[in-house]
């Protein structure tokens, strides 16, 4: 039975990532604007996102660390406090250099506030409530890519670039007196005992790894990319993220506990989710860009018929949960993911003479679909997961959801280039890149049909059969790929 409080705190948590994904994408739509401001060429402007993300993308494997060693209510306050801050000195910076030291410290509050806001919501919540749950603290992620060319073309504007970090501070300031009312205590991290020693090579090489990663999907989305740059920082990346799985998997007290890989349903709840993640983090980007380029529509009426996937989002969010109670997980992601695929397709043979009807038809049910896919993604691995492991598998979830968004952007200017080389650019272009995502999500839909049939049952309030009540290797359980049964507590 979810109480009021631990309803509060979900709500509490799904705001704080609302902020922090509207933060990922705002400032794209008003790079112009803050170039001349601060008399910085608007290419380089992009280091304000890049940054964000590169900060997000290295410290967020340290969150779990940090909420062991000091307790939830201490790392989630301080989080708060310093993306609020952060936020100010954004606002008031007098340069480039400044904006982006202030992104890097936004960054690292945004690191620490949501991972360890779902940990506080999932890991004592029972195994029935994991669904109503998540769906309380996911869905405002998805919205806020959604929203946030509109919202940024409409306060830069009829305001200031400033207001684009300034709408954090009231934000910040009611999320911290919510959460040091709401949050209490060290939320059961000293009753688990002093924590391990940081593993600082596991550290150095995950932070270092996924940093550069994500900076290499930056050179990528860049007009020209450098190829030797890119080139070098995709080699060592990968380079460093394989030396990183190799001590991960060998070490007592891993940064990262793949160990929690070894339950079937979460590894493959993590593949699919970075690769859905990918697929619909793009459409934002690329839809605008069709709509104004090549339809020749105003900025406004692209942003409105885009807004259309924010309404899909929320429609479909009350109906969320008693599908996935009537049907099962399996069914739903299937469902989903295909749906997801042949709408992209759909929206790909889209021209400048379609009825905007029908593009904001398609608009919506991508919306729904996408909802719905996340929805299911970001619960049936952790439905399965033991209660000893949900912080650790809750660290690696959210790792692998910024590793999707923050190459979702590259992977569309990579699809858009291809469709440009195949097709010789034109409408014919953005045809081939919606058909290349699609063919990403059908990826995700074949995936989705190899998950057990039981997986989740126990977030449905299904009991398994007891041959099926197995743990992920390394945990101290026999291996498995089935749910646990017994409520998390």
């Amino acid at each position: 039975m979810i109480t009021a409080r631990h309803r509060h705190v979900a709500l509490l948590v799904a705001g704080c990532y609302f902020m922090e994904m509207l933060d990922g994408t705002i400032t794209s739509t008003a790079a112009p604007q803050i170039g001349r401001a601060l008399r910085a060429p608007a290419t380089e402007v992009g280091l304000v996102i890049t940054v964000y993300l590169l900060s997000l993308a290295v410290l967020i494997p340290l969150s779990g660390w940090l909420t062991r060693r000091y307790g939830n209510r201490v790392v989630f306050l301080t989080a708060i406090a310093l993306f609020t801050v952060a936020s100010v000195g954004c606002a008031a910076s007098v340069n480039l250099g400044m904006l982006v030291g202030m992104r890097v410290v936004q960054g690292a509050g945004a690191a620490m506030m949501v991972p360890v806001g779902r940990t506080m919501v999932l890991s004592p919540a029972a195994k029935e409530d994991i669904l109503r749950l998540t769906s309380y603290v996911v869905w405002p992620g998805l919205l806020a890519p959604v929203i946030a060319p509109l919202a940024g073309g409409l306060i830069t504007t009829y305001a200031s670039w400033h207001w684009l970090f300034l709408i954090n501070v009231p934000l910040g300031v009611a999320a911290f007196a919510l959460a040091w009312r709401l949050v209490t205590g060290r939320d059961g991290a000293a009753a688990a005992g002093p924590p391990p020693p940081l593993d600082w090579t596991g550290m150095v090489l995950t932070c270092a790894g996924l940093g550069g990663l994500t900076y290499a999907a930056h050179l990528v989305s860049l007009p020209a990319p450098p190829a030797a740059e890119t080139g070098a920082a995709l080699a060592v990346s990968a380079a460093l993220l394989a030396l990183a799985v190799r001590h991960l998997r060998r070490t007592a007290h891993p940064l990262l506990n793949l160990r929690t890989l070894g339950l079937r349903t979460f590894r493959q709840s993590q593949l699919g989710m970075t690769m859905y993640f990918l697929v619909v983090g793009a459409m934002p980007f690329l839809l605008p860009l069709m709509f104004q380029v090549q339809f020749g529509w105003s900025p406004v009426k692209s942003g409105a018929v885009t807004a259309f996937v924010f309404a899909g989002n929320v429609g479909i969010k009350p109906a969320t949960t008693p599908l996935i109670r009537r049907f099962g997980f399996r069914p739903l992601l299937v469902a989903s993911t295909a749906g997801t695929a042949v709408i992209i397709a759909a929206l790909g043979f889209t021209t400048a003479s379609t009825p905007v009807a029908l593009v904001a038809a398609l608009a919506l049910a991508s919306g729904i679909t996408r909802s719905t896919g996340f929805t299911v993604y970001s619960t049936v691995g952790l439905a399965d997961m033991p209660a000893e492991l949900m912080r650790d598998a809750n660290t690696l979830a959210a790792t692998s959801m910024q590793l999707g968004a923050g190459l979702a952007v590259a992977a569309a200017t990579i699809a858009l280039r291809a469709g440009a080389a195949v097709a010789s650019g034109g409408q014919a272009a953005y045809t081939v890149a919606f058909c290349l995502l699609a063919l990403i999500a059908a990826g995700c839909a074949a995936e989705a049909l190899r998950l057990d049939p039981r997986a989740g049952d126990a977030a449905r309030g299904i009991r398994p059969q007891p041959a099926a009540r197995q743990a992920p290797s390394g945990s101290g359980g026999p291996v498995s790929g089935g749910p646990v049964s017994g409520p998390a507590r």
